[in-house]
């Protein structure tokens, strides 16, 4: 191993692996869980497929950083072993060309192995999530009349230890008042009105169902009429809870879950304008976004750790529960890119979050961008064996 080691990328590395190599067969402390959640401690070898991957892909993405700084949507603070954690990687890949057989022993020593339970005999469960591209115009006219909002100073974010009296526990965010805080306006007061003259209108979109699929995705990339692409980034949401219209029609017109499927949904909302408005106001919850004209069109888009996301290499998680920058593996099988299914079972990073994502087992898988990987997305609600990489303290 260590052999290898050097030959891949030198002595300085060599030394490193080899100072942290025999902490491997030690016992770690398990990740904090919710009460009822269980925590397995496995080995890397009962990780399915574990051997199989080319974790150098993940290794780099780990060096970039568990987050920016400050992160787009607060989660629980980063515990300080997995900062040493990302620091030791910077150091790994500063010593040169890293091999595959060091990009893996770098996880096994770093990490213990945990699967991840929602309660005893449970499996996580996993949907898909991507960029979507809309045609939109940075001007109001007659083909483009539906706004699209960037985030109002008055918007306060609730922080993870927040006290807010007087005002439903459930609330993310609030509306800062001369008189204190105050819940923000829903969805059917925005779009009737509530922000009407404040000029927070950042670009105007075709239809209500177009800003839907955007609010719920998080990001997305608009084609001006010029022929230009311009990148929106999550900036806030009014803090009411999110509603699935999927489940919600699922569950009127008796459509089996499974297949209410995301373009099956949108074809339902794009047939009728009423049908579509009053559906959609069900969902009190609306988001605001930020142009980002910076980002490289070869760029994902950015995630709620501040960083940007990697097709197939990036989940999002409950952020009240894991913190970003977290590796976990994956093992599900999913609908395969050109039809069928395939299995999946690869190294990801914690580096998302979404309001739906709740609970220690549940994971939204970043796709990529465009219509294929929409229809993709769309299909993807599998169960997931989820294993959480939770750092060793690997300080003196």
């Amino acid at each position: 191993m260590i052999r290898g080691v050097i030959r891949g990328a030198g002595l300085a590395l060599a030394l490193l692996v080899a100072c942290v190599a025999p902490v491997t067969a030690m016992a770690t402390t398990p990740p904090p869980l919710p009460q009822g959640a269980l925590a397995e401690p496995l080995s890397p070898a009962q990780a399915p497929g574990w051997a199989g991957d080319d974790h150098r892909v993940v290794l780099s993405l780990f060096a970039a950083g568990c987050q920016a700084e400050p992160p787009l949507r607060a989660a629980v603070p980063v515990p300080a072993a997995l900062l040493s954690a990302c620091a030791q990687a910077r150091r790994l890949q500063a010593a040169g060309p890293v091999s595959a057989a060091a990009a893996r022993q770098f996880f096994e020593t770093q990490f213990g192995f945990w699967r991840i339970r929602s309660a005893p005999g449970a499996t996580g469960f996993m949907t898909g999530y991507f960029e979507p591209e809309f045609e939109g115009s940075l001007t109001r006219y007659a083909d483009f009349p539906t706004p699209l909002y960037g985030r109002p100073r008055e918007l306060v974010t609730r922080m993870p230890g927040d006290d807010w009296p007087g005002l439903d526990a459930g609330l993310s965010a609030a509306r800062r008042t001369d008189k204190g805080l105050e819940p923000f306006p829903d969805r059917t007061a925005i779009e009737t009105g509530a922000l009407d003259g404040r000029g927070l209108e950042i670009l105007w979109m075709r239809d209500p169902v177009d800003r839907f699929v955007l609010q719920v995705q998080g990001s997305g990339r608009i084609r001006l009429p010029d022929g230009r692409v311009t990148r929106l980034v999550y900036s806030g949401r009014n803090g009411h809870a999110y509603t699935s219209l999927g489940r919600v029609l699922s569950e009127r017109e008796a459509i089996p879950p499974a297949q209410m499927t995301m373009d099956r949904l949108i074809a339902r909302l794009k047939a009728d304008a009423d049908f579509a408005r009053d559906l959609i106001r069900l969902n009190r919850s609306f988001v605001f976004f930020a142009r980002r004209d910076d980002l490289p069109p070869e760029s994902g888009p950015i995630g709620g750790a501040g960083l940007p996301l990697t097709p197939l290499r990036s989940v999002a998680i409950d952020r009240g529960i894991w913190p970003y920058g977290l590796p976990v593996w994956i093992d599900a099988t999913v609908p395969g890119e050109a039809g069928g299914e395939e299995r999946l079972s690869r190294l990801m990073l914690a580096q998302d979050t979404g309001s739906a994502i709740l609970g220690p087992a549940r994971l939204d898988l970043f796709v990529g961008s465009g219509a294929a990987a929409g229809h993709r997305a769309g299909l993807i609600r599998h169960p997931v064996d989820f294993i959480v990489l939770w750092p060793r303290d690997l300080r003196p």
